[in-house]
């Protein structure tokens, strides 16, 4: 019977975040301004940092890998949110659903080592200042880059595999705008309790590995902050954090209580997961900008450079 099941069904409904059309209409309006805004912002942090020469450091090759990240992290999810506020069959097929299943996974994965990767880069650059450049060389700065996306994709393909396996019954509805695991656990008639173990050890590896990492940085960091006897010195030296810390706080408050909270399609659940698949990648490249003077010095020479090849061209 489950078999039967399974093979019948071929879609699932997904009911998103309002009935109403109104709603939808303006939901369509803040969302597409909000994923409009998440490329430009993220773009133009890339675009900065490859073409000037003052952000060629392993903090901003860093960053620019965050915000690449955070580019298809966005892609995954939003532009479906998207044709679904506008259709009157909010469907997804059942192969969509699992693949982006898939990449909801991996993202959250790659986005949380890439957190934890910054943080050592932190700690190195502060507790070891004078070792920083044979510390953090490039060839470790590929590598932990490399390492990162290759941990989550393995731990999204462990995952979905598993998926793969489960009958789904009758009920094809999803309570929520996006296809994520934790969602699909209701819908199966077979029995989930690997699946729900599987996930579990993989929220505890990325929740408690890569936290744990950020952690001992941010403990020997404060030490070392806190040493330093000059208030100027002080401050500078927890202002090169601040913007990693705040992004760190609003992404994994918000994954790790989704990832780890039962499924019940509740308004808490949706703000979750937008809050760490929608505003995380819209608010990262605000921070860094807003909260980094090498930045912002890089983005006005960059527009300068643009306004003299305007003025050039004209003539």
């Amino acid at each position: 019977m489950a078999s039967a099941n399974h093979s019948s069904i071929t879609e699932f409904i997904l009911l998103g975040l309002s009935a109403d059309p109104y709603v939808q209409a303006l939901l369509f309006v803040l969302f597409l301004m909000i994923y409009l805004l998440t490329l430009l912002g993220n773009l133009l942090i890339i675009l900065v940092i490859h073409t000037d020469a003052n952000l060629h450091t392993p903090m901003y090759f860093f960053l620019s890998h965050l915000s690449f990240q955070d580019l298809f992290y966005s892609t995954v999810t939003v532009p479906k949110l998207l044709e679904n506020l506008l259709s009157q069959r909010k469907t997804i097929s059942v192969e969509g659903c699992l693949a982006q299943v898939f990449f909801v996974f991996a993202t959250t994965g790659i986005e949380a080592c890439l957190l934890s990767v910054m943080a050592y880069d932190r700690y190195a650059a502060i507790c070891h200042p004078l070792l920083y450049g044979q510390v953090m060389s490039k060839q470790l700065c590929e590598r932990l880059v490399w390492g990162s996306w290759v941990v989550a994709f393995l731990d999204a393909l462990m995952n979905i595999l598993l998926a793969l396996n489960m009958d789904f019954c009758e009920a094809q509805t999803i309570h929520h705008y996006s296809c994520e695991l934790p969602s699909l656990f209701p819908l199966s008639c077979s029995d989930v309790s690997t699946n729900s173990a599987m996930l579990l050890c993989s929220a505890l590896l990325h929740a408690i590995g890569t936290c744990l990492l950020i952690f001992f940085s941010y403990v020997r960091i404060v030490s070392t902050i806190l040493s330093i006897s000059s208030t100027t010195g002080r401050s500078k030296a927890f202002s090169t954090c601040s913007s990693h810390l705040t992004a760190v706080i609003l992404f994994y408050g918000s994954a790790i209580l989704r990832y780890l909270m039962p499924t019940s399609g509740s308004p808490l659940e949706l703000i979750l997961s937008i809050q760490y698949s929608v505003i995380t990648p819209l608010v990262n490249p605000l921070i860094y900008s807003w909260k980094n003077k090498e930045v912002k010095a890089a983005l006005r020479r960059m527009m300068i450079k643009y306004l003299r090849c305007l003025s050039t061209e004209e003539i």
